[in-house]
C-alpha cells in the first residue's frame, strides 16, 4: 500500500518518480537536476502557501545546492535527509537508488527550514558534547545525525539543523 504525503515532494529528476511513485501518493516536482527553472521556483513559492512542500534530494554536493537555492527562495520547507551509504547502486549515488524504508521514514523526520529560529545548542556545547573539534567528533555526529535523520553534514551545519528541531543540550546529551 503507498504511503499518502499531504504536500508536495520535490525531486531531482525523472528516475526519481519513477522510483517514489510506486511507493508514495503525492505530487512530485522535479528540479531536473541542480538547474532549477525560475518557473519551478515560482509555482513552489506560490503552492507553498496552502501545501507543505518536501525536498528530497541526493545526498551528495548537488543535491545540497539544491536545497540552498530552494530554502533561499521558500519559506518553511520540509528538508527530508537520507544517508549515502543506503543510496548507492551500479557505482550511482541518488534518491532512486535509495532505500524505500529509509526513504519512507526520512519523510516521517522531515526538518523545517525556518529564516529564524532559537539557538538552544551553541558550538561550545558541541564542543563540550565531543561533537565538534574531537577525536570521535566526526562518528558521534554521524550517529546523532543518523537517529535525528537529518543527513551527515559538517559542525556548522548539523548546529544550525539541530537549532532548527528546537533540541536542546539534554535532549543532545541523550542522544549520544
Amino acid at each position: 500500500m503507498k504511503k499518502t504525503l499531504d504536500g508536495i515532494l520535490v525531486v531531482e529528476g525523472k528516475s526519481d518518480v519513477s522510483f517514489l511513485s510506486n511507493y508514495i501518493d503525492t505530487e512530485f516536482v522535479t528540479t531536473n537536476g541542480s538547474e532549477i527553472s525560475k518557473d519551478t521556483i515560482e509555482y513552489l513559492k506560490e503552492a507553498s502557501k496552502t501545501k507543505k512542500i518536501y525536498v528530497l534530494t541526493d545526498p551528495d554536493s548537488p543535491g545540497k545546492r539544491i536545497r540552498d537555492v530552494l530554502d533561499a527562495e521558500i519559506p518553511n520547507l520540509k528538508h527530508c535527509f537520507i544517508s549515502k551509504e543506503n543510496s548507492i547502486k551500479h557505482n550511482k549515488v541518488g534518491v532512486a537508488e535509495g532505500d524505500i524504508n529509509e526513504i519512507l521514514e526520512s519523510l516521517s523526520f522531515a526538518l523545517t527550514s525556518k529564516k529564524e529560529y532559537q539557538q538552544n545548542i551553541s558550538m561550545n556545547d558541541l564542543v563540550e558534547l565531543g561533537l565538534c573539534g574531537g577525536v570521535n567528533a566526526l562518528e558521534n555526529r554521524e550517529l546523532v545525525s543518523k537517529k535525528l535523520h537529518i543527513g551527515f553534514c559538517n559542525s556548522k551545519t548539523f548546529l544550525k539543523r539541530l537549532n532548527y528541531l528546537g533540541i536542546n543540550k539534554e535532549e543532545l546529551k541523550k542522544l549520544i
